[in-house]
């Protein structure tokens, strides 16, 4: 197994990276890995042989990179909002398209500061007026309402990019912080602040719905040489929606066991775009995700117990779950049901690539108090208990949280 040495933190290998380049800055997950990783990652095969599968889509960076490209990809995520935002990323937007859309767009941004229309719908997110001012709240709804007509009549292609503009207002307007490696509310001593305006909520929001759609029509017109395939199916599943034997190449990130849920991150959009509707539902859509932690996935875990035929046979797996469970049985069982998952899913993995196929995982290592969780080893040590070979870990950079974190690159081959 080959490790290198680690590397600084480099900015082009993280979502930071991602901001400024075309279309993958379109909405932000600070989770999101880096465009320039999967080009990198990509050179090293002949463009003509490649059918890339990415079984974690998150906001869609593999498909686009591929489909800018002109490479064969498929993508997949258990995330119904995922599944439509790589839809809308990888979408070829017409002439025709992007001018419809910057002509209803101001259409929306009208009804935004029309303040003689009916109080808006608004979603039932929890504790809705920590994200946003009342007066940003209200302009959001109007905003919202009226893509919800618009739609009716207007072209998929259309709706989407209205959508990813009021999706980029909403969290633009938001009162939350990316400062960290997850999103948080801003505070000031203590307490929940929102900006101060010198000018009025309904007003500021247009600004910023209009500043977005710029980005947006502008970003609409990059070409796509192939669309790739986004399907919504577990990674725990991939066999039943893709087939076997079918993929040369797979680049993914899985989400991190650092019970830090993806559902925190998309709340926002996935309320609003009417992907969830109370937090009971988005308790048990968590459970169903692998690393999922929020709502009733929490209370599942502790009633949660492994199949007996299905081991982690990791040197010192056991050790390390009994050492984190000195200071946190839930913990402890967190991380031994996300390896479980990530088991099952390799199973299904080594099924789905092709003989002589590569894999290239991005993962992080974790530190639950004192336990450091080697990521990187496991999955190395998973991918081997498949069948893969050539198994090999290169560190990608240093992370912002804890000094003992970093990214890792973990790559492996089916055998010809």
């Amino acid at each position: 197994m080959l490790v290198q040495q680690p590397l600084g933190r480099l900015e082009q290998l993280t979502f930071k990276g991602n901001l400024k380049e075309s279309r993958y800055g379109w909405l932000r997950m600070t989770p999101a890995y880096s465009v320039h990783l999967v080009s990198e990652i990509l050179r090293k095969y002949p463009k003509e042989e490649l059918s890339v599968l990415d079984p974690f889509c998150g906001t869609g960076t593999t498909a686009l990179v591929c489909a800018e490209q002109g490479i064969v990809c498929d993508t997949t995520d258990i995330n119904p909002f995922l599944i439509w935002l790589t839809k809308a990323k990888t979408r070829s937007y017409d002439e025709k398209s992007i001018a419809s859309f910057q002509q209803h767009a101001k259409e929306v941004s009208r009804a935004i500061t029309d303040l003689r229309t009916e109080p808006p719908w608004l979603p039932s997110l929890h504790q809705i007026e920590k994200w946003w001012e009342p007066g940003i709240l209200e302009a959001l709804g109007r905003s919202a309402s009226r893509i919800k007509v618009l739609a009716e009549t207007l072209s998929d292609a259309v709706v989407d990019l209205l959508k990813i503009a009021f999706c980029r207002t909403l969290i633009s307007q938001a009162n939350v912080s990316f400062g960290h490696q997850s999103m948080s509310f801003k505070r000031s001593n203590g307490a929940l602040t929102f900006e101060f305006f010198t000018e009025s909520p309904e007003k500021v929001t247009a600004e910023s719905w209009n500043r977005a759609c710029l980005t947006i029509a502008e970003a609409a017109a990059a070409s796509v040489l192939r669309r790739p395939r986004a399907v919504l199916c577990d990674a725990r599943k991939l066999t039943e929606k893709l087939g076997s034997d079918s993929y040369t190449c797979v680049i993914t990130s899985p989400p991190y066991p650092n019970r830090m849920s993806y559902i925190r991150e998309l709340r926002p959009y996935m309320y609003w775009l009417g992907y969830l509707h109370d937090g009971r539902e988005a308790g048990e859509f968590d459970w169903k995700s692998i690393g999922g932690t929020w709502g009733c996935a929490t209370s599942n875990l502790m009633k949660w117990k492994p199949a007996s035929d299905r081991s982690i046979s990791f040197k010192g797996f056991h050790q390390i779950l009994k050492n984190i469970e000195r200071r946190s049985l839930l913990l402890s069982r967190y991380v031994e049901k996300y390896f479980y998952d990530i088991s099952v899913h390799c199973e299904e993995l080594f099924k789905a690539v092709n003989r002589g196929g590569n894999i290239h995982y991005i993962v992080g290592n974790s530190k639950f108090y004192d336990v450091v969780l080697p990521v990187e080893s496991i999955y190395a040590s998973l991918f081997r208990d498949m069948g893969f070979t050539k198994v090999a870990i290169h560190p990608i950079r240093k992370r912002t949280s804890k000094k003992e974190l970093f990214e890792f690159l973990v790559s492996a081959q089916k055998p010809a």
